[in-house]
């Protein structure tokens, strides 16, 4: 282990500081300031104690929270020790894109630290990244070359995390493959999604040239069922992955939805990405100036705070339609379980109001069919659950610009369905097996397309799995590593 007496040395979680909210709020650039050990004795020094806090576990719960496997205590004691080209090789033996994992994944690793139990948790995310950052920095990061070709062809369809995962590991095992995005330019949920000062690009573009020197190739600008049909796709390749993500917005069944100025959050979020990238978007949707009501208290809700934010909002409100999570972990979320929290991101740190226990029963509309107004009720829970509002209860908001921001409710399936006779499951996901093949033989799914809705570290393992049951299928056999799969549900002590 690192430091056998650490966790009682330093009792608390130190984490690198955030940009003042005034200056940050000015550009596009992250929040925090990731500094190397290299840049910055001080933060070296921070990162040597927080990881001589971990215990090394004879039964390392941080395992089970995360869905990649990643191997935390040994990486925690070599950070410790200041052997950093060792810590990089160790992170990358199971997460092919740590630098994206240690700013946008929630950490549920953290929610698993059996120091947590007593005390705060070990700071594994931001160590995570640390590692990243330093081994770029300091040039351990090299393109792995596959010794042999297969001979073999794989088309992989979508490049997010899972699309990209499952490519790079199925490059390195020798086969020729080609990423198809039907966007202009890689990086999938990444690219699009989430924002510049959550993720900056230029982190995209480093691993893109990265898998370019190791042999794969992309294909920005296809659509893969209108450019080149799902069946033709898969008589030019010898295997097929899927990895679409899951962008179908969950719709807001209510009356004045269609009203002018309601939008899905992703569209916005999409447009402001393409601006900072010195794209030029006509009839750009903006908040400037504008009261902004955001419906959805998620990530996605709080990546739309801070584009309106910095954007110049004259205000904005989210609102959740459930009651505020409590502060300190319930009784029915026993550790090692992740639990719901109240969770302040940095976005929330910036400005706005949230507001719980709120249903929307519609939008209010002018003459110009332009939305004015939000109408919303108190949430009622009924005893089998159901949340409802309460008449009577109801008011309006002001709002300018609305954006919708409840989620996704699977993949787009109409012409690969149409074209192939996939299957999908009752959900609208593609359905698959154990080994990730669709109905369609010599295709497979990986990611949110398959399993719906998820984090960035599912999307990852999940594109690794993919990739090795890929090869094995091209092969007889693989010897790509398998993530361990932990249960989807809640582990119980």
């Amino acid at each position: 282990m690192a430091d056998p007496r650490g966790f009682l040395k330093v009792r608390d979680r130190e984490l690198p500081p955030s940009r003042p909210v005034p200056v940050r709020l000015m550009d596009w650039r992250e929040v925090t300031e990731h500094r190397t050990a290299a840049e910055s004795a001080e933060h070296g020094a921070m990162l040597h104690a927080q990881a001589g806090r971990c215990m090394d576990c004879g039964i390392p719960f941080c395992h089970q929270g995360c869905p990649l496997g990643n191997l935390i205590p040994d990486w925690n004691d070599l950070v410790w020790k200041d052997q950093w080209a060792e810590a990089s090789d160790r992170l990358h033996q199971t997460n092919n894109f740590p630098e994206f994992t240690g700013r946008i994944c929630p950490a549920p690793c953290e929610s698993s630290c059996v120091l947590g139990i007593s005390q705060p948790p070990v700071t594994i995310k931001n160590i995570e990244v640390a590692i990243a950052d330093e081994a770029f920095a300091r040039g351990y990061v090299t393109p792995q070359v596959p010794h042999f070709l297969t001979g073999s062809t794989v088309a992989v369809v979508g490049s997010g995390p899972a699309g990209l995962a499952a490519a790079q590991q199925l490059t390195r095992a020798g086969h020729t493959v080609a990423v198809f995005e039907r966007d202009a330019r890689i990086g999938g949920l990444l690219r699009y999604g989430v924002p510049d000062f959550k993720l900056e690009k230029e982190l995209i573009d480093r691993r893109v040239a990265q898998m370019k020197e190791e042999g794969t190739r992309f294909r920005p600008g296809v659509e893969i069922g209108k450019d080149i049909t799902w069946k033709e796709l898969r008589t030019r390749y010898d295997a097929v992955l899927v990895a679409t993500g899951a962008p179908v917005p969950r719709r807001l069944p209510v009356p004045g939805a269609d009203l002018e100025g309601v939008h899905p959050a992703m569209e916005f979020l999409h447009q402001q990405n393409d601006v900072v990238a010195g794209v030029e978007v006509p009839d750009q949707i903006v908040a400037t100036g504008k009261h902004v009501v955001i419906i959805g208290g998620g990530d996605t809700g709080s990546d739309c705070l801070g584009t309106s934010l910095r954007q110049g909002a004259a205000s904005v409100t989210t609102l959740a339609i459930g009651v505020q999570p409590p502060l300190e972990r319930p009784e029915n979320q026993p550790w090692p379980t992740d639990p719901l929290l109240f969770e302040v991101s940095s976005s929330h740190e910036e400005g706005g109001e949230r507001s719980y226990l709120a249903s929307t029963v519609g939008l209010v509309g002018d003459e110009q069919g332009r939305v004015t107004a939000l109408r919303v009720a108190t949430t009622e829970y009924l005893p089998d659950g159901r949340r409802v509002p309460t008449p009577g209860t109801e008011r309006d908001i002001p709002a300018d610009l609305v954006l919708i921001a409840m989620g996704f409710t699977g993949p787009e399936t109409e012409e690969l369905v149409e074209q192939t006779g996939a299957d999908v499951t009752g959900r609208g996901a593609i359905a698959r097996g154990e080994d990730y093949a669709t109905s369609v033989p010599g295709v497979f799914v990986a990611g949110d397309a398959g399993r719906g809705q998820s984090l960035i570290v599912w999307a990852i393992a999940e594109g690794r799995a993919a990739a090795a049951s890929v090869d094995a299928y091209l092969r007889g056999s693989t010897e790509l590593p398998v993530p361990v799969r932990p249960s989807d549900r809640a582990m119980r002590p």
